[in-house]
């Protein structure tokens, strides 16, 4: 078995932000030589998060406006009780989740026709990580 890990940061100049990462993915697959095996691919900070999802016309601010819809700001969460602020990106990344595992097939990332590798962004302005580790053989 074969692992093989790779990082990216990203510094976005908004609060929240949405970037298709499957071609970085897809990427890092190939550089490893793997033929079968999985990907993970993880946000390393709790206000963060990665998903599959379509690449279509309008659904990354549906997906916005229902996560806001969902757990908006709000300056009254308790944890800004700490002197916080982002406790609204905590709650929008429960709802998206912070990694996905992807499968890998004869040597590629092997999605399905239109699934595309997002990852999000829910307290920008500085920089933080995603964790892409390759397993197979």
């Amino acid at each position: 078995m074969k692992f093989h890990t790779r990082y990216r940061t990203f510094h976005t100049e908004q609060k929240r932000s949405y970037h298709n990462i499957t071609d970085f993915i897809a990427e890092v697959v190939n550089e490893c030589g793997i033929r079968e095996g999985m990907v993970l691919v993880s946000a390393m900070h709790i206000t963060a998060g990665v998903w599959v999802n379509d690449a279509e016309q309008g659904l990354l601010q549906d997906i916005d406006e229902w996560l806001e819809r969902l757990a908006p700001f709000n300056p009254d969460y308790q944890h800004h009780r700490t002197g916080e602020t982002n406790g609204d990106a905590h709650l929008k990344s429960l709802l998206v989740h912070h990694q996905v595992i992807l499968p890998v097939t004869d040597g590629s990332l092997d999605l399905g026709p239109w699934q595309q590798v997002y990852y999000a962004e829910f307290d920008g302005r500085r920089p933080k990580r995603i964790i892409v580790k390759v397993m197979g053989e």
